[in-house]
């Protein structure tokens, strides 16, 4: 494949098109006002503006084409982004047989219709069908309805589902099916141009816009059963009842996460949406369909949860960041990657850790068999250090 340069923000984009637009407005006047004499009769060309209207009106319209002329090129990606990507999206229906917990909302947690959306993926060959475990939870398979971008419904094979993340993966088989490329949401940065696509109110392949707002929320109490490990990205792409399960991509079309949850007073969009990285949904997809079960990750540290401004300062840090490590767990991955007692977790598979209880989340979602790079704060400087997690199940103790 031949390497491709990286698209420009929006902002950047928008910046580009309007500087081109006034460089062009300044050097075109003379050409603006020959074309405008078609608009006019032939003897209005010794009138001032205030003498005739219409040839002022005919110049302004003239600029107005031009100028949008270039910024539709410039704007034009996005509906490229928006054809390519919507496809690969779906729309769900569930006829629950009980149980089923309604829409995630964070501090209200009210019900909403038993709808939601989806993006389909390859994994080793096969079709899958990537959404929230709130979604499709007390239906059956053959009560999941799924509506592809072309109209078509189907149903899928296989239904596995994490209740301590809200993930689940549908296992599904049709011709024509066009799955999603995946991102690296490891890789996305806070102001980063994002979009969604999905159901709102039942609205399917609904598009809405903007950018990741921050990362790394957790601790949210979303709808009647909670979310145990949660990590979320936060972003301002319009996100409503239905949305659920429906990806979010970057400017390259891109999968980076799996929108769950709002942030409302109201029940609809507040600005505030959150969405679980796509990192995290995928190493929960492959366990769920290889072993229909989730092992949790396990580090083997045990963490200062009293680690304050001033311990960090005393350190050397310049603020209380970071997990510290008050205890390892014998034989562990922490103990055989060389993580000793008094180091602080600076980051963590690409992450930055703020503090014991972030770090905890990171771990618990994060997958097995990868090789995890960990940067811990020793004796002044910042060391990396390379280790794979082991199976919480295997160990009593410990983080």
């Amino acid at each position: 494949n031949e390497p491709t340069m990286p698209l420009p923000s929006l902002s950047a984009r928008l910046a580009f098109a309007l500087a081109v637009c006034f460089l062009a407005g300044t050097q075109r006047t003379a050409q603006a006002q020959n074309e405008a004499e078609t608009f006019l009769p032939s003897d209005t060309s010794s009138y001032t503006d205030s003498e005739s209207p219409e040839a002022a009106r005919a110049l302004a319209r003239q600029d107005i084409l031009e100028d949008a002329e270039v910024l539709d090129r410039q704007l034009n990606f996005l509906k490229k982004l928006v054809r390519f990507a919507r496809p690969s999206v779906v729309h769900i229906e569930t006829r629950r047989t009980g149980g089923g917990s309604g829409e995630f909302q964070y501090t209200r947690g009210l019900p909403a219709e038993e709808a939601g959306g989806g993006v389909i993926v390859t994994y080793q060959g096969k079709h899958y069908v990537l959404t929230n475990r709130h979604v499709i939870h007390g239906a059956s398979p053959s009560s999941i309805s799924i509506t592809l971008e072309d109209g078509r419904t189907i149903h899928p094979a296989m239904v596995h589902s994490d209740r301590e993340t809200d993930v689940a993966v549908l296992r599904v088989s049709a011709s024509r099916l066009v799955p999603g490329v995946l991102g690296d949401s490891g890789t996305v940065d806070i102001g980063e141009f994002v979009f969604a696509v999905g159901s709102p109110f039942g609205l399917s392949q609904t598009v809405t816009y903007g950018i990741v707002s921050a990362k790394g929320r957790r601790d949210l109490q979303l709808g009647q059963q909670g979310l145990k490990f949660q990590n979320f990205m936060q972003t301002d792409a319009a996100i409503n009842p239905g949305n659920s399960g429906g990806p979010l991509f970057n400017s390259r079309g891109e999968i980076i996460g799996i929108n769950t949850a709002i942030a409302s007073n109201s029940g609809g969009n507040d600005g505030i949406g959150f969405t679980i990285p796509i990192n995290s949904v995928m190493a929960i997809a492959r366990q769920l369909i290889h072993e229909g079960k989730v092992s949790r990750a396990f580090l083997g540290v045990v963490m200062d949860s009293q680690f304050t401004a001033k311990d960090a300062e005393k350190l050397g840090l310049t603020r209380a960041r970071g997990a510290k490590v008050n205890g390892l767990t014998d034989d562990s991955p922490a103990d055989q990657a060389g993580i000793r007692v008094g180091d602080v977790i600076l980051r963590f598979n690409g992450q930055e850790v703020e503090d014991d209880s972030q770090l905890i989340h990171i771990v618990s979602l994060s997958p097995l068999d990868d090789e995890v790079r960990v940067e811990v704060y020793r004796g002044g400087q910042v060391q990396t250090l390379k280790l794979r997690l082991a199976d919480r199940g295997k160990f009593n103790t410990g983080k």
